[in-house]
């Protein structure tokens, strides 16, 4: 896997984090293993050597805190694309157009991160970068492994297989390999993206990354699995 720059290539980080949690109160800054959740992000994509900036995109002033005490810039999000139903698109959208007008600004690269994977590192943000680059694609992300099969319950409630056939059942060396979306990191051409406004466009790139950096923090489960996993290692994830 490659850690190099990318080369000739603008490449900004944008972790959206909006105040309001209904599941769990204030989880962007809610602490984990003794650090507030977003610090892990901010700290990741500013080791990874493909990115130039770090912004957090944010409509609440306590994240804004955070986020500038965690090395990273901060563009206030409106309260229009802030509430339960606005998209992460709008988000970075609004971060882009922010740039371009303020500053003149426009990246050749965007990499979107969720602050809701804190066990993302550096090599996996510089691993997807490339990914895109290498491959000629214009987006990619981030995935895993995945080797369960996935059932659905139809309407007369017979379950039938959705990545297999039920009456035939293959061993893992001998299924397609299949790939389950991390949820922690994705990448974008710029001009595609304002294009489409969406994450997935064009070809699509994967860059694999190991199970044990895949948790995204939803429910407060999830910050107890977190913590063991923290426990466990001794030490915050690799930056």
């Amino acid at each position: 896997m490659s850690t190099q720059q990318a080369p000739d290539r603008r490449v900004v980080a944008v972790i959206p984090a909006r105040g309001g949690s209904k599941g769990i109160p204030k989880k962007n800054i809610k602490l984990l293993a003794g650090k507030p959740l977003i610090a892990y992000n901010i700290e990741a994509a500013k080791s990874a050597k493909t990115v130039q900036r770090v912004i957090v995109s944010t409509d609440d002033p306590e994240i804004e805190l955070v986020a500038h005490q965690s090395g990273a810039e901060v563009i206030r999000r409106p309260d229009d694309i802030s509430g339960d139903l606005a998209s992460s698109e709008s988000a970075l959208l609004h971060v882009l157009e922010s740039l371009r007008t303020s500053e003149g600004y426009v990246p050749d690269l965007l990499v979107f991160l969720q602050c809701t994977s804190p066990f993302t590192a550096a090599e996996d943000i510089d691993g997807t970068v490339h990914a895109l680059i290498d491959t000629g694609a214009q987006t990619a992300l981030a995935v895993t492994e995945f080797h369960y099969f996935v059932w659905k319950s139809q309407s007369d409630g017979d379950m039938v297989g959705i990545n297999h056939n039920k009456s035939l059942r293959l061993m893992r060396q001998q299924r397609e390999k299949q790939y389950l979306e991390t949820g922690a990191v994705y990448v974008m051409e710029v001009p595609g993206f304002l294009a489409h406004k969406h994450r997935f466009f064009g070809k699509t790139a994967k860059h694999v990354i190991s199970p044990e950096r895949v948790l995204e923090i939803d429910e407060p489960e999830d910050f107890r699995i977190a913590e063991a996993r923290f426990a466990q290692r001794g030490s915050t994830p690799p930056a």
